[in-house]
């Protein structure tokens, strides 16, 4: 079965918002085994998201259109999909405007007029039911040239798009594939390794899958949050999938060795967490350029109070010396790094410190002499010890590159003396 997407809003041709919807959604059609040919992007107007709909649908057996279900002038996608669907009126639904209707009651609001725009169906569709905003999803079929299709409308806000394509679309584009196959994935996160790096050494791996079209190895770039490898195979059951996957992934993992960090829905901080909470020790930070993003991304994680203590935000020079104790002087090296590591420590009573100070740029830092930009000094203090590290990112690397990448590596660190590599 092929299902084509339509992303909907001239914001997307004029580059004010990047059409990632389209990648995430494509990504869950490849996961479950639906082919997916064309994404396309079509500004506000009926007239051309009609046409787009059209072609699409001339080949595809299904179209997802993500966008345009808000509830102002310029939203015309449930206007366009009737015009497809054969020229049918628009109906208001009375529990869909009922519930558009509560949700502003619930937070204490008045419900504007227009937003029973969200309320008007394509006579013929089914809708599927908003659980976090306003905009329902619908189902729309339509017969093209005498063959049966179906459109899938969702909302272009990124979780309610990605809650809806996971509860009602993928369900839905499976039963009526006729693909009684389960999808059976499994992704492994790593760090350390550029992608050609990774393919060169799994390259024989590679080869040998390209003749095995049961199993699937793809790379996918997730920029400073790694590289992932994910397996896919199409099996009768979730576990023979598993059970088929298995030897692969240990084949992989030995290959790769450390940097191979988790699986699935691990991230490096969900690990580091876990690493921490199975020695019983909490982890406080001392952080100059990145200014508490490891501390946020730490947080970020369900249940971290058990395990952060805290983050200080020693950005300027006198909050290390006064407040964490290091030596008065030039503050990027690994000394002083150390420093910062264990006056966090110290100061926030915690068993593990951590510490990032360095130059992001773009200017050099006044006091640090010969020290370039894009030089990070990262360290990290327990009671197994201790250890530093020296970042050398470049000089040509943007000031938010610098930044995320520097985030990363400190949590990396932590994880690899946490794991004693």
């Amino acid at each position: 079965m092929r299902c084509d997407l339509l992303a909907v809003g001239t914001e997307l041709l004029l580059g004010q918002i990047v059409d990632s919807n389209s990648a995430w959604i494509g990504e869950q059609l490849a996961a479950v085994g639906i082919g997916s040919h064309l994404h396309i992007q079509v500004g506000d107007n009926v007239g051309r998201i009609v046409a787009e709909l059209r072609h699409l649908l001339s080949d595809a057996d299904a179209v997802i259109i993500c966008g345009g279900l808000g509830p102002t002038h310029d939203d015309l996608t449930r206007e366009a999909v009737a015009e497809v669907m054969g020229g049918v009126p628009l109906v208001l639904d009375d529990s869909v405007a009922a519930t558009i209707a509560e949700l502003f009651r619930s937070r204490g609001r008045e419900m504007p007029e227009n937003n029973l725009r969200q309320a008007m169906v394509p006579s013929g569709a089914t809708v599927i039911p908003q659980t976090r905003g306003t905009a329902p999803g619908l189902i729309c079929p339509a017969t093209i040239d005498g063959v049966d299709k179906v459109m899938y409308l969702v909302p272009g806000v990124p979780d309610e798009m990605q809650e809806m394509i996971g509860r009602a679309v993928l369900p839905d584009l499976v039963a009526r594939s006729g693909d009684a196959a389960t999808i059976v994935s499994r992704t492994l996160k790593t760090w350390g390794e550029s992608e050609s790096g990774l393919n060169a050494r799994l390259d024989d791996i590679v080869t040998r899958l390209d003749g095995d079209p049961s199993v699937t190895l793809a790379f996918l770039a997730r920029g400073w949050n790694g590289l992932e490898i994910r397996l896919t195979t199409r099996t009768s059951s979730p576990s023979a999938g598993a059970a088929l996957l298995a030897p692969l992934e240990a084949e992989i993992r030995e290959r790769l060795g450390t940097i191979v960090f988790g699986a699935d829905s691990d991230s490096m901080e969900s690990v580091v967490l876990d690493a921490l909470r199975s020695r019983g020790w909490t982890i406080g930070l001392a952080e100059s350029l990145t200014a508490g993003m490891v501390s946020a991304r730490l947080a970020g994680i369900s249940g971290a109070s058990d395990v952060l203590r805290g983050g200080i935000v020693s950005y300027a020079s006198d909050v290390k010396f006064d407040l964490l104790g290091v030596t008065p002087g030039p503050v990027v090296s690994e000394p002083v790094a150390l420093e910062m590591a264990e006056g966090a420590r110290r100061v926030l009573g915690a068993d593990v410190g951590v510490a990032l100070t360095g130059v992001a740029g773009p200017l050099p830092q006044p006091g640090e002499p010969g020290v370039a930009v894009g030089t990070v000094c990262l360290a990290v203090v327990s009671p197994d010890g201790s250890r530093a590290t020296t970042l050398r990112l470049g000089q040509n690397a943007g000031r938010e590159q610098v930044r995320q990448f520097s985030v990363i590596n400190a949590l990396d660190l932590v994880r690899r003396h946490l794991t004693g590599v």
